[in-house]
C-alpha cells in the first residue's frame, strides 16, 4: 500500500502589501490539493484586516511578528505549524492550481525532505486600481546541480516544500541572514537530504521595479552573500537579480550534456 498524501502548511511572510497577498491567498484557495492551514507572518508596517484571517477554507492564522527579517518571520509562522510539509509562498508570487498537489505527491516517499517546482519569473508592472501587467518571463525548470547552485541560486522559496521534522532538525532559517536566508537553507539542507525536483511549471516568482529585494545590490547583500560563500566553501559570489539568475540557469542548460538547446527563454506578455 503506497503512503498517504501527506498534509501540508503553507507559510507566507508579508508587509504592507495587501493587494499583493490577497492575490497570493487567492492562488493558494485554488489549489487541487487543499492545504491544512495558511499561517501568515505579519512582519511589521500597518497589520492585515482582522477579516483576512476568516477568509477560508483552509483556515487562516495571521502571527505578528515585526522582525524585519524574512527568516524570522517564516521561522514564526512555521513554530506551530500542524502540516507534515511546509510549503513557503512569498506574498507578492503566486501559485498555479496543482502546485501543491505535485509537491505533496513526493514527499509520499519518506526519503524525501526536500522538494520543489520549476517556476516561471515574470517581470510586472503594477497599473493604477492595481492590476498586475506581465512585461516578460522567463522558465526555470532545472534538476538539482551542486555546482550550479553555488553560483546561483535558482530554487526560489515559493516553490519549495520542506518536511518539518527537516526543518526543526535544521533549525528553520538562520535569523541573522536578512539577505540569502533561502539559500542557505536550501545548502544545508541539500546536505542532509537529496532534493527532489517535481518537474512542471506552477509557480510565479513576480518582480517589480520597487518592493524586489534581489534588486538590492548594497553593502549588506554583499556581506550576507560573503557569509553565505565562507559558511558553504563556495568561490566568491556577486548580486545578481533573480531575472538575472534566470538567464544564468537558461545559459548552463544550453551548455549541458550534447549542447542540448536551453528549455529556459524570455517572452513578453
Amino acid at each position: 500500500m503506497s503512503a498517504p498524501v501527506p498534509t501540508v502548511s503553507v507559510v507566507i511572510a508579508t508587509c504592507d502589501r495587501l493587494p499583493l497577498l490577497r492575490d497570493a491567498l487567492r492562488s493558494v484557495a485554488a489549489q487541487t490539493l487543499a492545504p491544512l492551514e495558511v499561517r501568515i507572518a505579519h512582519d511589521g508596517g500597518v497589520p492585515p484586516p482582522p477579516e483576512l484571517a476568516t477568509q477560508g477554507p483552509p483556515p487562516i492564522v495571521v502571527i505578528a511578528v515585526g522582525a524585519g527579517s524574512a527568516a524570522v518571520a517564516r521561522n514564526r509562522a512555521s513554530a506551530e505549524a500542524r502540516g507534515e510539509v511546509l510549503a513557503f509562498l512569498d506574498d507578492d508570487d503566486r501559485w498555479l492550481p496543482d502546485h501543491l498537489a505535485g509537491l505533496a505527491a513526493a514527499f509520499r516517499d519518506p526519503s524525501v525532505g526536500f522538494a520543489w517546482r520549476d517556476c516561471a519569473v515574470v517581470r510586472e508592472r503594477l497599473e493604477q486600481g492595481g492590476a498586475r501587467r506581465e512585461l516578460e518571463r522567463r522558465l526555470i525548470a532545472h534538476d538539482w546541480d551542486a555546482a550550479l547552485m553555488g553560483r546561483d541560486d535558482y530554487l526560489p522559496p515559493s516553490a519549495w516544500g520542506v518536511r518539518r521534522s527537516l526543518f526543526e532538525r535544521l533549525g528553520g532559517f538562520d535569523g541573522s541572514f536578512r539577505f540569502s536566508e533561502d539559500w542557505d537553507f536550501a545548502l544545508r539542507a541539500a546536505a542532509l537530504t537529496a532534493p527532489r525536483r517535481v518537474p512542471g511549471v506552477t509557480v510565479e516568482v513576480r518582480m517589480r521595479a520597487a518592493g524586489n529585494l534581489s534588486r538590492d545590490l548594497g553593502p549588506e547583500r554583499q556581506a550576507c552573500l560573503d557569509r553565505l560563500a565562507a559558511r558553504h566553501g563556495l568561490a566568491p559570489i556577486a548580486p545578481k537579480t533573480f531575472w538575472e539568475v534566470a538567464l544564468a540557469v537558461a545559459v548552463a542548460a544550453a551548455a549541458g550534456p550534447g549542447g542540448r538547446p536551453a528549455r529556459f527563454g524570455a517572452r513578453r506578455g
